[in-house]
C-alpha cells in the first residue's frame, strides 16, 4: 500500500470513528435496546467518547499509526464487551452477533492500515512534498511587473466626495 493510499485510509477511519461515536454518544439507549444489552448506556457513552477523541487524533497527527493502534484496542475492548452480551436470555443474540462481525471487519481494516502506517518502523512523521507547486500560473520572474499599468475601475474607486482633496484635483 502507497503512503498516500495508507494516509487515505486513515483519514476515513478517523472521520468513521468520529460518526461511529456521536451514534453511540447521542443514542445509547436505542443502540443498547437494538443489541440487547439495556443497562450498558452509560458504557455505551464513554466508547463513543473514546472513538471521537480517536477519530479526532487520527485526523489531526501528522502520525496517526500509534492512534490507529489505539483504535485496534478499542475495537477489542468493543467485541469484550458485545460478546458478554451474548447471554442464552438475550433475545437480541442475532444482533450482537452481526454487530460483532462488523466490528470484527472493521478491526481488519485498523490492523491492515496501522500496520501499513507504521511499516517503516522509524516512528518519522508523514511529509508531504509540496515543493514543485507554487499556485502561480506563470513563473515569478515572468509575473514580475504584468500588473504595472493596472488602472483601478472607476466603480471600483471611492467616490470624489470621499476622496483626499490633493487627489480629486483634475
Amino acid at each position: 500500500m502507497s503512503s498516500n493510499s495508507a494516509h487515505q485510509l486513515a483519514q476515513g477511519l478517523g472521520w468513521f470513528s468520529i460518526a461511529l461515536g456521536m451514534a453511540e454518544l447521542v443514542a445509547p439507549r436505542s443502540l443498547a435496546r437494538a443489541l440487547g444489552m439495556q443497562g450498558n448506556e452509560g458504557l455505551f457513552q464513554a466508547y463513543g467518547a473514546r472513538e471521537i477523541g480517536t477519530g479526532i487524533a487520527i485526523l489531526a497527527s501528522r502520525q496517526p499509526a500509534p492512534w490507529l493502534w489505539g483504535r485496534v484496542a478499542g475495537d477489542a475492548l468493543d467485541i469484550a464487551t458485545l460478546a458478554c452480551g451474548m447471554t442464552p436470555d438475550n433475545p437480541k443474540r442475532g444482533n450482537l452477533g452481526l454487530a460483532i462481525a462488523a466490528v470484527a471487519g472493521v478491526t481488519a481494516l485498523d490492523i491492515y492500515c496501522a500496520s501499513a502506517m507504521s511499516a517503516n518502523g522509524t516512528g518519522e512523521e508523514w511529509h508531504f512534498d509540496y515543493s514543485d507547486r507554487r499556485g502561480m500560473p506563470r513563473s515569478p520572474q515572468a509575473m514580475r511587473g504584468a500588473a504595472s499599468d493596472f488602472q483601478v475601475p472607476r466603480d471600483m474607486r471611492a467616490p470624489d466626495a470621499l476622496r483626499d482633496y490633493s487627489q480629486t484635483a483634475p
